[in-house]
């Protein structure tokens, strides 16, 4: 056969008998987008208001009930124009995170284009859940939930721009978010009622049709012996510049071509795979998959990626594993803002020709079983718990604390060169640096550290949030089996329900772990306080160290013992000793923020902290005990934005929340006899402060706490500092590189240096850009690279 890999302008696979296949993903643009701009004369003055609506990410898939709700509501309706590359170069410049999604980067010039198409108003929800179909949970990406926030910040727009907070996954809780925006506008609660029917049954006629026109394509393909490919992507990958028209390209070759939204509402079992189905649009990608695997040779699968996806760094390899699993292969094809797009044409053809040379022959295919880690049962108990290392502070703590509970649990080395060799090995390169890290440290820990898989098991926590860390459990599973250690538990530490971690063998008594665990946060941050500012004032080398490490093995020792209240009482004689090692000396100061792993981690951060603290800077340090106390904002946040309709949890966490900021005001009163230490904050004073950057909703990650520590220790006198994330952290394109422009516009003298870790990231790349940033301060560089400060701080 021939393959068709020449120039396309010169030869081609046209001829007398050629064939053009169907594409669903004309039809799905066209049931999308092909709708009027005004429906209704309910009101007449509503309509000439203009409401603008970028054509971009989930609306993809939800412009069908937007236009429909706020057309019956009186309003006009402008849709952006069709992506255009040249208008995406002219909006180029107002992204802020270089790495990030493509799709994300072409928002920006249609939100130009609806200015220039003089809307009144441009509307972008924050949508952070959408319908849950399958899965544990129903959460968008990060970037496609915040990427108003960006706009917001960086991005100068001559309209309102609304981005009401909305979660799809609760039909009740969305009635009242979309009555919530609609009333700020002037619409009555009768026509909100009927413009909210009339959305939902026109999302649900869209669903319908879309699905109806794969089946029929489907069906034609049985008709004629086609083969048929399930184009699989994200919402945003119909759009043709994204998809740079490969669903065309796919169809000129004689193929017919559908999209995943066939398996939309349909039961298809997904729990063999090792993936935490809580993202809802790879949910839908991982049924197609499952779907398509099961079929017989005349369909086949391709799934289109972003470069710069965050979930789909966890999720590719795992669609790859499971096509493998039912004798059939994953056409993985990743697209950019290229615009010569030969090679990906070549690719493609290239496929097509294959799969369609395995459909022509007939060939036989075997399944093979899946397989994954045991279940840690009561009888698997008596095993010896592996925590991976996370902070000089938390980590000496843990083991003392599981003890306590009656678990043996032992806290990994700091992780090294080999721990991230060993990651890289069996986990996916694109993931996130601390996955790296994590699985790398497991498997390091059997090869290299001795422990028997017989009687060993891992832990490692859980949040069930937006952020892929939750995710890790899945990466360690298929690491141990593809490792040669399938036989070892995998565990999860978590708080939270509904993560689908069934682990009858180990469950925490939460009454008796709060006490301990909350004692040993505040005093481990309230040592940690003392620590960076003596460090750099100690009258003797080395003795802010040794009161460190006084301080964490007598905590430790407390929380074992069961008397983790009396650290408490500790911290005045700490404050005392830490004082008396302290010159009176002036020092620069810079805070650090970040992700939370590459905060406190020294190997994955490249001791980032101790080379500021070499140059004689005092560093403010990242504390762990606020990551957990946003909970007793985030609770409140999400009812006020009917994100939940619990009524009683936040009663709760607000009684919870008076108890722990009771101790927290005991170890400020007792520090102060620290002459350098800087007091814990009331945390809805920090949600407060952040507020006027992003929007409370935005909990990904370290959510809208990372912008909050910014502008306190902006407040506090640091004008200078470190935000520190995973190279692509998809969180931080938006609550760290996303609001720059903003923090900057609230505080013009503030200083922010951005670092991005990996595995390949070059220590002197780091070094030279923490030169340049500490050069900042007026500082004076020798020839060492040491600094010596200007006459006026000696």
């Amino acid at each position: 056969y021939f393959s068709g890999n020449r120039c396309e302008r010169i030869f081609s696979n046209k001829g007398d008998h050629s064939l053009t296949g169907r594409n669903a993903y004309s039809e799905k643009l066209r049931l999308l987008f092909d709708r009027p701009e005004y429906m209704s004369d309910k009101d007449a003055s509503r309509s000439r208001i203009k409401i603008g609506i970028p054509r971009v990410l989930n609306m993809f898939e939800e412009y069908p009930f937007w236009h429909k709700l706020l057309t019956e509501s009186g309003f006009s309706v402008v849709l952006s124009d069709a992506s255009e590359y040249r208008k995406y170069e002219r909006g180029a410049r107002f992204v802020m995170s270089d790495n990030i999604c493509f799709p994300a980067k072409l928002v920006h010039s249609h939100i130009q284009n609806l200015e220039q198409k003089g809307v009144d108003r441009i509307f972008m929800p924050f949508v952070v859940y959408e319908k849950q179909d399958g899965g544990q949970n129903s959460f968008n990406c990060p970037v496609v939930s915040g990427y108003s926030q960006v706009v917001l910040s960086g991005q100068k727009i001559s309209v309102p721009l609304d981005s009401p907070v909305i979660g799809f996954k609760d039909e009740k809780l969305l009635y009242k978010q979309c009555e919530d925006y609609l009333s700020g506008l002037g619409v009555d609660k009768k026509t909100i009622k009927s413009a909210f029917a009339a959305a939902l049954a026109e999302q649900e006629k869209f669903n319908a049709d879309l699905a109806k026109v794969n089946r029929e394509i489907l069906s034609d393909s049985a008709d004629r012996d086609l083969l048929t490919i399930m184009l699989a992507g994200r919402p945003y990958h119909a759009d043709p510049l994204v998809q740079h028209k490969l669903s065309d390209i796919v169809a000129s070759m004689g193929v017919n071509v559908v999209t995943d939204n066939l398996v939309q509402g349909e039961e298809v079992d997904t729990s063999d795979v090792h993936f935490m189905s809580q993202w809802s649009y790879p949910n839908r990608i991982l049924k197609s998959a499952k779907w398509c695997a099961q079929k017989g040779d005349d369909i086949q699968y391709m799934q289109m990626t972003s470069f710069g996806c965050g979930p789909d760094a966890f999720f590719i390899d795992e669609v790859k594993t499971l096509m493998q699993r039912f004798g059939k292969t994953l056409t993985l094809l990743k697209l950019d803002d290229v615009n010569n797009i030969g090679s990906l044409k070549l690719r493609v053809r290239s496929a097509i020709e294959s799969l369609r040379y395995n459909f022509e022959a007939g060939r036989k295919r075997e399944t093979k079983p899946f397989q994954t880690t045991p279940v840690f049962g009561e009888d698997q108990r008596f095993r010896t718990i592996l925590a991976p290392f996370f902070t000089p502070y938390a980590s000496p703590l843990i083991p003392s604390l599981m003890k306590y509970i009656g678990y043996n649990v032992v806290s990994l080395p700091l992780s090294d060169e080999s721990s991230a060799e060993w990651g890289l090995k069996y986990a996916n390169n694109e993931i996130c640096y601390p996955a790296t890290l994590v699985v790398g440290d497991f498997v390091k820990a059997f090869r290299e550290g001795g422990y028997d898989p017989n009687t060993t098991a891992v832990c490692i926590t859980q949040t069930g949030g937006q952020c892929r860390a939750s995710n890790y459990i899945s990466l360690i599973k298929k690491a141990m089996v593809e490792a040669g250690y399938g036989d070892v538990p995998v565990i999860s530490l978590s708080f939270s329900s509904g993560l689908g971690n069934y682990q009858p063998g180990f469950k925490i008594p939460i009454m008796k772990t709060i006490a301990p665990a909350v004692n040993g946060l505040l005093f481990s941050d309230c040592i940690s306080k003392f620590y960076y500012s003596s460090v750099v004032r100690e009258n003797v080398p080395g003795a802010a160290k040794a009161l460190n490490d006084k301080y964490v093995s007598m905590a430790a020792q407390y929380i074992e013992e069961g008397r983790s209240g009396d650290l408490l009482d500790r911290v005045a004689d700490a404050a005392r000793e830490f004082d008396a090692i302290c010159l009176d000396k002036e020092c620069m100061r810079v805070g650090i923020v970040g992700e939370i792993y590459l905060k406190f981690h020294p190997f994955a951060q490249k001791d980032v902290t101790q080379w500021l603290i070499s140059q004689g800077i005092e560093i403010a340090p990242p504390l762990l005990s606020t990551f957990f106390m946003q909970y007793f904002v985030n609770s409140r946040i999400d009812k006020d934005n009917r994100l939940s309709d619990s009524s009683l949890a936040p009663v709760l966490l607000d009684w919870a929340f008076k108890l722990v900021w009771k101790k927290t005001r005991k170890i400020n009163e007792a520090a102060r006899a620290f002459r350098y230490f800087v007091p814990f904050t009331d945390i809805h004073e920090t949600a407060q402060k952040a507020s006027h950057v992003v929007t409370l909703a935005a909990q990904f990650g370290e959510g809208w706490l990372l912008p909050g520590e910014i502008i306190e220790f902006y407040e506090s006198g640091v004008r200078h500092v470190v935000s520190l994330q995973p190279f692509g952290c998809i969180a931080n394109h938006i609550i760290s590189k996303g609001i720059e422009k903003k923090l900057k516009s609230l505080y013009p003298d503030l200083s922010l240096l951005f670092l991005d870790f990996d595995s390949g990231v070059s220590d002197v790349n780091v070094t030279n850009r923490l030169l340049l940033f500490v050069n900042d301060f007026g500082k004076v560089v020798n020839k060492q690279g040491s600094f010596s400060p200007p006459s006026q701080l000696r």
